[in-house]
């Protein structure tokens, strides 16, 4: 299964209307490729030949939850910003909450009041290595499933989840993010 169409960044916001989401990345710079609604969702695509700094859209997505933006955002509380990249995990940030380099942001970062929450990279259990105020917000549903522990079904089954497919699964099913542009990619 490709869970989001190759080299893309792919931004989900829920509290803020599609047009505004749209306007603010644009003014910043850095237009989508993409936008588009479902199931309760504003989304917005990039992709690194036209946007090559991921860490930008995911920055930039973090701030708008927050009081960086509140003079625009009616109700900050209620903002919900889902990150996905489907760049490749690098080394830079892999074993420190630092920011990765531009090419390649963390591949989910979850931001609200102005900060990410959770970020993490996915696939061949690099979900262990999460980090922020929120880093155990999918532990139940990834022990359940394998995904991380002390022994995971990657280190039994190799072939089990090593480009993270069954990790946005779960991330998506959490946040009832729109499947089909999981699954078949918005481009």
């Amino acid at each position: 299964m490709t869970w989001l169409a190759p080299a893309a960044f792919l931004t989900f916001c829920r509290g803020i209307p599609p047009a505004d989401l749209t306007g603010f990345f644009s003014e910043a710079g850095l237009p989508p490729a993409a936008s588009g609604t479902a199931d309760g969702w504003a989304w917005l695509t990039h992709h690194p030949d036209t946007t090559p700094d991921g860490g930008a859209v995911q920055q930039l997505g973090q701030y708008i939850t927050g009081f960086r933006y509140q003079d625009r955002v009616r109700d900050r509380r209620n903002v919900d910003m889902v990150f996905l990249a489907s760049t490749p995990a690098c080394s830079c940030g892999d074993r420190y909450a630092v920011p990765h380099c531009a090419e390649h942001p963390y591949q989910f970062a979850y931001s609200r009041g102005g900060f990410a929450v959770c970020i993490f990279n996915v696939g061949a259990r690099r979900e262990s290595r999460r980090f922020g105020s929120q880093a155990d917000l999918f532990i139940r549903q990834f022990l359940e499933q394998g995904i991380v522990g002390r022994t995971t079904r990657y280190d039994t089954a190799p072939d089990f989840n090593p480009d993270g497919s069954h990790t946005i699964r779960v991330i998506a099913e959490h946040f009832g993010l729109p499947a089909a542009l999981l699954e078949y990619g918005c481009s």
